[in-house]
């Protein structure tokens, strides 16, 4: 009988008992010696986010890995930590802003640390194990994507059949979004291709069309990073996820639906960026701005916004909410959902399906003492009467309703079931906008004016004359020709002719013929013609001055607002 051995057995035996003596070693050295905690990583769940703090080369020679981020207090394990080098390691994580906290480890616990640097090119692990997105990585791609062109020629070049070429390819789209201020990404799927679509300035444009099977794991990515249901596809789901970049956060609310060629996917970014526009800079004539600041800093009232989808109204509630914010007042909101966070303002977000909703948002608001409420939609009566009662009693209430301009509010209000003669006191502004995109300053030109357009603009202002309205306080000289401006398109507005936007605005206010007329139930046409002397511009009008001072073009105005009616 020959006795056998297994020189491999015995060697992976050898190898095993020398590691399991260095993590002994380290239980005894680490706070013996060095006064730090040891760990052993091999039992713990590594932070991606933690490990971009440092790259892959500069972590393997240095043998240190940074396994947990929470805040800025980042964990961090290191094979020999002598004082002159933690004393080194704390003076890079704290040039990098972050305080750092360290534990000794043995080197096959770091190897199992190191392992995951080859997963976090383009995405990273969050605390609760889904995969997010790196602000670090997307902040890097921004930096060379200054239009759409940059983002297909980015996504054309990525390189094809590597890992995570998927993941970039994403944050290719969600930078390029990001840097040029589109409000939306679109993944359409069609028959033999997925159209990559970003909504510009409320327009959507075509950036390039990209492979089916790229839209699947595009697809799958998304519904990782938004906590969505990977293998259900038959559903349409709603979801969010956040990004942080440069310490601001951005919001991203996804919305994906079963169509017959693949799910769509459209996601909205929520930029907080975006809502920072100051109130004399939307576009505001000068005799409503006024008007506007009068009527937000009293008490108590009703102020109510109303518009389309994508006409502002958030940007607008979101602007009064700032103007008049001070730490000697209480505002709270209930939105749908909580669309940018305010520092200072307490924000409720309604959950229908737990009975949250705008109604009981309210009610619960009212029993906090506040001094302003913004309720984000009144949709019920139930709502519009616990609105007014709440403008009767001592608060100042914003809201939005749907209707298609200010004089409509009225009858809505009276449609939701409140008495007219409460509305009276109750009532203080009702508002209409549109939002429309000015003309690239670095592009637009001259155009010769046509007979209709000519035409056009002198019906509105005619009409606008016989109420006493004086287009030169507005810098229009109606002595001289008609000058008008069109888009052309170039490198700085990404060929369209249009960059940012603005908003036309119109506003009735309760003076003593307003008030008279309420409780007679009025109609949106006896409404419009005595609001028409209060002196302030209507939409229309709002929309010439801006044409033919040369911020945006006829058409662009004649796209959202009717030129002719009467």
């Amino acid at each position: 009988m020959s006795i056998q051995f297994d020189d491999d057995k015995q060697k992976k035996n050898l190898i095993d008992l020398r590691k399991q003596e260095e993590e002994d070693l380290v239980q005894v050295l680490a706070e013996a010696r060095y006064g730090i905690l040891p760990i052993n990583l091999a039992g713990v769940i590594i932070d991606n986010n933690a490990l971009r703090s440092i790259p892959e080369k500069d972590a393997i020679s240095l043998e240190i890995a940074p396994f947990k981020l929470v805040g800025k207090n980042i964990h961090v394990a290191v094979r020999s930590p002598q004082p002159e080098k933690l004393e080194s390691l704390t003076t890079y994580f704290a040039d990098h802003g972050y305080t750092p906290h360290f534990y000794m480890a043995s080197h096959a616990s770091l190897e199992k640390a190191w392992e995951r640097y080859k997963e976090i090119s383009y995405a990273s692990e969050s605390k609760m194990g889904a995969v997010t997105v790196s602000g670090d990585v997307l902040k890097n791609l921004m930096a060379g994507i200054k239009n759409m062109d940059d983002i297909k020629n980015a996504i054309a070049e990525a390189e094809t059949g590597k890992t995570h070429t998927t993941s970039h390819i994403l944050e290719i789209v969600l930078a390029g979004a990001i840097a040029i201020n589109a409000s939306d990404v679109h993944f359409e799927p069609e028959e033999n291709t997925v159209r990559l679509r970003l909504r510009l300035d409320g327009v959507l444009h075509e950036v390039i069309e990209l492979p089916p099977f790229v839209h699947k794991f595009i697809n799958s990515r998304i519904k990782l990073i938004s906590g969505l249901k990977i293998t259900n596809s038959a559903i349409a789901q709603d979801g969010r996820f956040s990004i942080f970049l440069d310490q601001s956060e951005i919001s991203l609310r996804v919305s994906i639906m079963p169509g017959a060629y693949g799910e769509s996917i459209v996601m909205r970014i929520l930029n907080p960026k975006s809502i920072r526009v100051k109130l004399e800079d939307m576009g505001i004539e000068p005799k409503l701005f006024e008007i506007f600041m009068k009527e937000i800093k009293k008490p108590n009232g009703l102020i109510l916004l109303t518009g389309p989808t994508g006409s502002g109204k958030t940007t607008t509630l979101y602007s009064f909410l700032q103007r008049i914010y001070s730490e000697e007042i209480k505002i709270i909101t209930i939105e749908d959902p909580i669309e940018y966070h305010l520092p200072g303002i307490s924000q409720t977000q309604t959950d229908d399906e737990k009975g949250y909703t705008f109604l009981e948002g309210l009610r619960s608001a009212l029993r906090q003492d506040p001094d302003v409420i913004m309720v984000g939609e009144i949709r019920d009566p139930e709502t519009a009467k616990t609105a007014v009662e709440s403008a009767l009693t001592g608060h100042l209430v914003f809201s939005t309703l749907h209707t298609n301009n200010a004089a409509g509010v009225i009858p809505r209000l009276i449609d939701l079931e409140i008495n007219p003669k409460t509305l009276v006191s109750a009532l203080s502004l009702s508002i209409a906008q549109r939002l429309i995109r000015k003309l690239c300053n670095s592009c637009k030109v001259e155009k010769v004016i046509t007979e209709k357009e000519n035409q056009t603009i002198k019906n509105i202002i005619e009409e606008a004359k016989k109420h006493n309205k004086d287009f030169s306080t507005y810098g229009i000289d109606l002595s001289a020709p008609f000058k008008l401006y069109g888009p052309v398109g170039c490198s700085e507005c990404n060929n369209t002719g249009y960059r940012g936007q603005m908003g036309l605005f119109e506003a009735i206010y309760n003076d003593a013929e307003i008030e008279a007329i309420i409780p007679q139930n009025p109609s949106e046409r006896e409404i419009k013609k005595i609001a028409a002397n209060q002196g302030t511009l209507n939409m229309k009008e709002d929309g010439v001055v801006k044409v033919l001072k040369g911020i945006t073009s006829l058409e662009e105005v004649g796209s959202v607002v009717d030129l002719f009616e009467e």
